[in-house]
């Protein structure tokens, strides 16, 4: 099974699992082919957003654990 890191990127999630976009979308990053996506970790995205980051990689594991 798949562990989501919060030093991983957006876009590396969704290279997993197109369908993890919904967890993202759910936290307000709706922007998932924008450049950032590719280059920030979601550690990166969270700060900027102010996105409580660890329960966002736990609502994406939780996603993966159910696949």
């Amino acid at each position: 099974m798949a562990k989501i890191t919060e030093d991983m990127t957006i876009m590396d999630v969704l290279r997993m699992d197109r369908e993890a976009a919904a967890v993202f979308m759910k936290y307000g990053l709706h922007c998932l082919g924008c450049p950032g996506a590719t280059m920030e970790s979601i550690a990166d995205a969270g700060k900027v957003h102010g996105i409580d980051v660890s329960k966002l990689v736990e609502d994406l594991n939780k996603h993966f654990e159910n696949k």
